[in-house]
């Protein structure tokens, strides 16, 4: 093969689109059942546990009491919400 034959097909090769890919995940597993203890004080809340992805896998993170910071929020637990630009999305616990 002629030395410019090759530089051209070298050429071809890095100029070729790339095929793009999305990235993938596993499923989300299943919700756990955890049982809720009985709640240390009066201005706590339960947030309940839930899957936390650790770049290879889902991790179980248990459900704790956290404490209500003014007495007319609403807790609003962590979720996962369906976005059709990136997929599965965990929706981190919050108050509103």
């Amino acid at each position: 093969m002629s030395r410019r034959l090759v530089l051209a097909l070298a050429g071809l090769l890095v100029a070729a689109p790339a095929v793009a890919q999305a990235p993938y995940w596993p499923p989300i597993p299943p919700p756990r059942a955890e049982p809720v203890p009985p709640p240390p004080g009066e201005r706590l809340t339960w947030q309940p546990g839930h899957w936390q992805w650790e770049g290879r896998e889902y991790v179980w993170v248990p459900g704790r009491w956290i404490e209500r910071p003014a007495p007319h929020l609403q807790f609003v637990p962590g979720h996962w919400a369906w976005r059709p630009t990136g997929g599965w999305v965990w929706i981190p616990a919050h108050w509103r």
